[in-house]
């Protein structure tokens, strides 16, 4: 582990500076190849920093039962709300059921309020809607007589066929070539009512249409008594995943089960983020700056040691940011800029450790491992309760305290490799050094040194001066 110790330290390093400052393509996520702007490795911020918008919607009950949304029901509303969020291309918005009847949407960055506003609220029909022999592009916006009238023995083109309430189950599948296919199962009515259709339509188009849009308008190729329908794509492979699954997720849940109402909605200025950005950025600078004087000042040779390892630890916590990604918000700086002070934490009862096995005798090497082993385990026990404390916010808090404990959590882990592995490592490259061998570098007096005991494995054995 010695030898391997740098080695992981100067990697790790290396791949964190690459992830801070090195801007990484990140993959497509449109139904196609070059269907969407490419998007890089960034610092996603919360609505505090960056702006946007906040609303607070209140599900209504059944307008024709009165019954009220369960919570099943409520998380359902919650993930189609999400779906359909980043469908619009928000980044990391945050979705939240409060008490009953309560969802809350924060969106940061929005550039079109309305439009998102509309989008979110709307309740979201889904209908199955047949079009005889004319095609149908995607997203292409069908008339309001289309989806407003109900198919019959008059009416059987341009007209719906039956809703979205009639879907049992849908997955992505495989046809017989190996091509991706979105398959789907139909009940009640709409199975009956798909079969009598096929049968003697083959050849048609028939559409899923989405609040009036076309999500995907395929042919009849066979009739399909069972109930049992695959859509396929033309093309190499068939649908792409990311359409393939999008369609999934509509026809599962494309429609929202109970109507919504907004109560209030809040316009974040991104100006108003920005200022609070700075300000944080400068506390947290200052903060660490301080945090270093006092680690240098006091501890001497250790405390420079250590204040490397802190920015060592400060430049792997952003890269971690910037990965996963976490979504900075003012809760998440501060989460942050704790974190740092609970990584000196670790150093603190390490070198206290030390400086008491050179005040009985042991050599500087000795002193410096024997701080490492002893201070460990008061270490892990006062990190381990950090890491409860910090999980039970991020799994119970609103979306503000769930940030903060997610940046927490990051935080004491790191902290951990950086006071026990990077520090330690540091040192024992250090002490070795002629140079490094003084007590005034380890905050030790002379007086210290010399009173000492005379027996015993720590005694320096008649030695005039103590051995560093």
């Amino acid at each position: 582990m010695r030898r391997a110790g740098p080695i992981l330290i100067l990697v790790i390093g290396a791949l964190a500076l690459l992830f801070d400052f090195v801007r990484f393509p990140m993959p497509a996520s449109g139904s196609a190849a070059g269907a969407s702007a490419p998007k890089y490795l960034e610092t996603k911020l919360g609505l505090d920093l960056s702006g946007g918008l906040r609303i607070e919607y209140q599900v209504l009950p059944d307008p024709q039962t009165g019954t009220v949304a369960s919570r099943d029901i409520m998380a359902l509303q919650r993930q189609i709300i999400i779906n359909r969020i980043d469908k619009s291309g928000v980044a990391e918005p945050q979705v939240v059921v409060q008490g009953t009847d309560r969802i809350i949407v924060e969106m940061p960055g929005i550039a079109n309020v309305d439009q998102i506003r509309t989008l979110v609220g709307t309740t979201g029909r889904l209908d199955f809607v047949p079009l005889g022999q004319t095609p149908a592009s995607q997203d292409q916006q069908l008339p309001d007589a289309t989806i407003a009238t109900k198919c019959d023995a008059k009416v059987v083109v341009n007209c719906v066929l039956f809703s979205g309430d009639q879907v049992a189950a849908a997955n992505i599948g495989a046809n017989q070539t190996g091509q991706r296919t979105v398959d789907f199962t139909l009940n009640g009515d709409g199975k009956q009512l798909f079969a009598d259709y096929t049968g003697a339509h083959v050849g048609d188009y028939f559409a899923v249409v989405l609040d009036g849009k076309v999500i995907t308008a395929p042919t009849i190729r066979e009739a399909i008594p069972g109930g049992q329908v695959q859509i396929s794509q033309n093309g190499i492979g068939g649908y792409p995943l990311a359409a393939a699954t999008n369609l999934v997720t509509i026809l599962q849940s494309g429609q929202l089960k109970f109507p919504m109402k907004e109560l209030a909605n809040q316009d974040v200025s991104p100006t108003l983020g920005a200022a609070f950005l700075r300000q944080s950025l400068i506390a947290g600078l200052i903060a660490v700056l301080m945090v270093v004087f006092f680690m240098i000042v006091h501890y001497r040779l250790p405390g420079l040691v250590a204040s490397g390892a802190l920015i060592y630890y400060s430049l792997v916590v952003y890269a971690l940011f910037r990965l996963i990604p976490v979504t900075l918000t003012l809760a998440g700086i501060a989460g942050f800029v704790l974190s740092v002070g609970m990584a000196v934490d670790a150093n603190i009862l390490i070198f206290e450790r030390t400086k008491e096995e050179l005040r009985v005798g042991k050599s500087l090497p000795a002193a410096v491992e024997a701080g490492f082993n002893r201070a460990w385990n008061s270490i892990l026990d006062s990190n381990v309760s950090s890491l409860i404390t910090a999980t039970i916010l991020f799994l119970f808090g609103s979306s503000t305290i769930r940030g903060f404990g997610l940046v927490l959590i990051i935080g004491v882990l790191v902290s951990l490799f950086s006071a026990i592995t990077v520090t330690r490592s540091i040192l024992r490259l250090v002490v070795v050094r002629p140079w490094a061998r003084q007590a005034r570098l380890f905050g030790v007096t002379e007086a210290e040194f010399l009173a000492r005991p005379t027996t015993g494995r720590g005694s320096l054995r008649g030695e005039a001066r103590p051995r560093v």
